[in-house]
């Protein structure tokens, strides 16, 4: 009697144990259909550039930009967020913002210009820096103080008024090719 008093006890505190873990966060996919940026209004894309946050109480916003994500935390404060996600920049992959390194320059080709790309481990981050011979590594903590001012002739691409097109229009090949590219000289003058 005393071991099955002893083994249900046991089992009692796991469960409660299990049960205080926290709520668990996880990343939505994007639905390009109907899902639009939560600060600008303007369509996610399911890219690189796509971002998201849950709150405490279950509601996701999605944004089109990283910089929007950090209107939206400036307009709303930060105490009622479960978890914020970015997406990797090679693959896609949703990964906690918390976690994530960033490259930021403002050359670099964003929805709405803001010209941060994340990246899910520093060595990706520097090899696009090394690649593209521009950017500034930062961390969650550093965008913090950062000044999200946007590139204004790298939202010369873009219709405010309509959503994003990822066309010709803004350098692209019409699939999203040419995102997150530093501009050059070409791109600068399409």
């Amino acid at each position: 009697m005393k071991k099955w008093l002893t083994l249900s006890l046991l089992v009692l505190c796991v469960s409660i144990a299990a049960g205080c873990g926290g709520k668990k966060y996880e990343a939505v996919p994007i639905n390009e259909e109907v899902d639009v940026c939560a600060i600008c209004k303007m369509q996610v894309k399911d890219d690189a550039y796509a971002t998201q946050l849950t709150t405490k109480d279950g509601k996701t916003y999605k944004f089109d930009d990283l910089g929007c994500m950090n209107e939206w935390k400036q307009k709303n404060g930060t105490d009622d967020i479960g978890m914020d996600f970015v997406r990797d920049y090679n693959d896609k992959e949703w990964i906690e913002f918390s976690k994530a390194t960033f490259v930021y320059d403002s050359s670099i080709r964003t929805p709405m210009a803001y010209g941060i790309v994340s990246f899910k481990d520093r060595e990706s981050a520097e090899a696009f820096v090394a690649e593209h011979g521009v950017g500034q590594l930062m961390t969650a903590a550093d965008l913090a103080s950062h000044s999200w001012k946007q590139n204004v002739q790298g939202m010369e691409h873009m219709d405010m008024k309509h959503s994003h097109s990822h066309g010709p229009e803004d350098g692209t090949d019409g699939h999203g090719e040419g995102h997150g590219q530093p501009e050059t000289e070409s791109h600068a003058e399409m």
